[in-house]
């Protein structure tokens, strides 16, 4: 592999500086890139089985287990480093139909239209597929789509060209399309009894909810408004939909500059359309706004006909529950912590989820299980320690599934009793790891200079003394947090064993949960002037370099920083800013020039102030201030991302070039934003190690890395 170098970077890869000897030598970058990591586990309401997807060194599959021994064994046979994803997992109520899609499915603006990614250059194109299982027995595919729903009579609907198919699970009869709708539909929903399907209709600036109730009738609209509607969820007897409804985007005229609020009211409607109510509206404030944390509203319809939804009404984001005519909704979860991971008992008598609080030093930034009914206040933990669980899923006989994990341990499907007791892990994919070779991270917080206090954790190398070069991490989204452990999202759990072997190599890496992130509360997530409105958030990356500088280990003229996707982004600031602090970065898929990215101008005669809004937003890029830009760089890109545009680099890259500063570019044909395939984060991964030792160790280190 050949990397693109510049004359100015040469000169400065030859750098002489002592550090001290580990302990060991380092286990190798395979090694560590080697966990198991589990995606998603489901379950069905009425019976008792689960399963869940593993991914396993760019291998793909999805394991099965049933009572009462809950041996799990692998439905699928996935052996190649292929890319392409398996997700969707859906049962049918009574378990009997497990379905889901086989493809590279991505879903934001700059996906729109896109055939399947094709990160693995097969020379023919590769297809989004529907696959099922019945019965456990051996995955047909039945259609080409994505988005599986499972009816109670074992039919599957799915999405295709933005419209609704179905088709039978064995894989002998041909997909049909159910209805015909000029929008671009969304969250499908069967009906209890599985004849009827309620969906959002995305109509651009608004949307409709939809329930289409036969060939014979037409498409039956639920109050449809100027609004957007969405997460239609059906009341138990079938009788009635909830969803809610908001104005969407601000008005153009707007300053998107300044927060607004942007409230939103829960709905519940006849299924045959004949009433539909407003049974509560949020406050008009910040707090009261649409919820914008991962995994949205929540909405679901509980016992004793009450709806349960996720809002931020007091600064965190929480669950409540109102009675389905109307009222003032009950807080459920109280407390200075956020809630995930939601899900409804069978009996709907209860909500599970997990949450960042608990009995341990450091649970703020952890995942713990808890349960609380959905009608009171009264939460109850089902976890605790100095582990991490998530994604918990109640299995119909009283057992509770769930994903755990450590700060040594990878993810892995573990099995307990409803109060979360005796639990056992379930062996799947056998895989060595060197689990002796990662270090513990300790929970740190510092102040950035307007006084806001900043959470990171803290990687120290084992053994050896003296003075270490030291790494900044800052992760993506930029809603994410970085976790005591290993992560809930297969892209951070890349970036957790990374820093553990750069910290195997000698490295203290600090990762920073800088302010626009989850887990410490909505302030936190939505402060002023931050991104493209000022970038505020870039002061929490140079007050963890100067809490780094501050550590008797690091040696403070040794400091780097990498990131991904925002955290490229940041990682671009810190080069093009302070050079004088961070000595070499590696830049992954990370946005360069804020003006280039969604702010073209109205289509209209008032402007309002857009201008203004499209300098703040290139002051507050990189690219503002790359006239100080001297530290060298390794730019990581995949050319058909479909989150931050491949243009984003090719721009920094030539002006890099122009102005003579020192980087390296590596560019993988065909992948998207967070990488599909093992090997592209492998040969990413070597590149990165190799680049920042020959800028942040001396000769004599660079070993290991290959």
């Amino acid at each position: 592999m050949k990397l693109k170098r510049s004359l100015m970077l040469a000169a400065v890869a030859g750098l002489s500086i002592t550090v001290p000897v580990l302990a060991q030598s380092p286990a190798p970058l395979e090694a560590f890139l080697s966990y198991t990591f589990v995606g998603e586990l489901a379950a069905p309401t009425a019976a008792d089985r689960i399963a869940w997807t593993e991914l396993h060194q760019g291998r793909r599959n999805i394991w099965y287990a049933t009572a009462p021994d809950y041996r799990p064994r692998r439905l699928t046979n996935g052996t190649d480093d292929d890319g392409q994803e398996l997700s969707d997992l859906a049962f049918s109520p009574d378990g009997r139909v497990l379905a889901w899609t086989h493809g590279a499915v991505e879903h934001n603006p700059f996906a729109d239209g896109l055939p399947a990614a094709n990160p693995a250059s097969v020379v023919t194109q590769p297809s989004i597929e529907i696959w099922a299982s019945v019965d456990g027995g051996a995955p047909v595919k039945v259609a080409d789509g994505e988005g599986p729903k499972v009816s109670a009579s074992g039919r599957i609907a799915f999405l295709r060209d933005n419209q609704v198919w179905t088709v039978g699970a064995d894989g002998t009869d041909k997909p049909q399309k159910l209805f015909y709708d000029r929008g671009k539909i969304e969250e499908i929903a069967w009906s209890p009894d599985g004849k009827r399907l309620a969906f959002v209709s995305d109509r651009g600036d608004h949307s409709f909810i939809g329930v289409y109730d036969g060939p014979d009738r037409p498409i039956v609209w639920l109050a449809p408004a100027t609004a957007i509607d969405d997460s239609p969820t059906w009341s138990p007897d079938g009788k009635s939909i909830a969803f809610a409804r908001r104005a969407g985007d601000v008005s153009i005229l707007e300053s998107p500059l300044v927060a607004k609020p942007n409230p939103f009211s829960l709905w519940v409607a006849a299924a045959d359309g004949s009433t539909a109510k407003r049974v509560w509206q949020s406050p008009n404030t910040l707090r009261g706004s649409y919820p914008q944390v991962p995994g949205g509203l929540y909405l679901k319809w509980g016992a004793g006909d009450r709806l349960t939804f996720r809002a931020e009404m007091d600064g965190w984001a929480h669950l409540y529950s109102l009675a389905a005519t109307g009222g003032e909704p009950v807080l459920l979860t109280p407390g200075e912590f956020i809630v995930e991971h939601v899900t409804m008992a069978p009996d709907r008598a209860s909500l599970l989820y997990s949450a960042n609080t608990g009995g341990a030093a450091g649970d703020i930034d952890r995942r713990h299980l808890y349960r609380v009914p959905v009608d009171r206040a009264a939460p109850v933990a089902l976890s605790g320690g100095k582990g991490l669980e998530w994604t918990p899923t109640p299995l119909a006989g009283g057992k509770l599934a769930y994903i755990a994990a450590t700060t040594n341990e990878p993810p892995r499907v573990t099995l307990a009793e409803a109060d979360g007791r005796g639990g056992r892990v379930l062996p799947a994919t056998a895989a060595s790891y060197p689990s002796d070779r990662l270090v513990v991270p300790t929970p740190v917080t510092f102040a950035a200079p307007d006084g806001l206090t900043i959470h990171g954790q803290l990687f120290t190398p084992q053994g050896g003394g003296g003075k270490h070069p030291a790494l900044i991490f800052v992760h993506g989204g930029p809603p994410r947090q970085m976790l005591l452990g290993w992560s809930y999202m297969d892209y951070y759990t890349h970036s957790y064993a990374m820093n553990q072997y750069l910290a195997s190599r000698g490295y203290v890496v600090l990762s920073v949960n800088y302010r626009l992130g989850i887990g410490y509360g909505r302030d936190f997530q939505h402060p002023a002037k931050a991104g493209a409105a000022g970038n505020a958030e870039y002061q929490d990356v140079v007050a963890g370099a100067r809490y780094l500088q501050s550590l008797p280990a690091v040696d403070a003229a040794r400091i780097g920083i990498w990131g991904g996707s925002y955290g490229g982004l940041l990682t671009a600031h810190a080069l093009a800013r302070n050079s004088d602090i961070f000595k070499a970065g590696v830049d992954f898929h990370g946005v360069h020039d804020w003006s280039m990215f969604g702010f073209a101008a109205p289509k209209r005669y008032e402007q309002g102030d857009h201008a203004e809004a499209l300098r703040t937003a290139f002051d507050s890029s990189p690219e503002a201030a790359l006239p100080g830009w001297r530290s060298p760089v390794l730019l990581i890109h995949g050319d058909d991302d479909r989150n931050v545009p491949f243009n984003q680099t090719v721009d920094l890259a030539r002006r890099l070039a122009a102005q003579n500063a020192p980087f390296e570019e590596l560019i993988f044909p065909n992948e998207i934003h967070g990488f599909l395939r093992h090997d592209t984060w492998l040969r990413a991964d070597r590149a990165m190690v190799r680049f920042l030792d020959a800028h942040l160790k001396p000769q004599s280190a660079k070993q290991g890395s290959e």
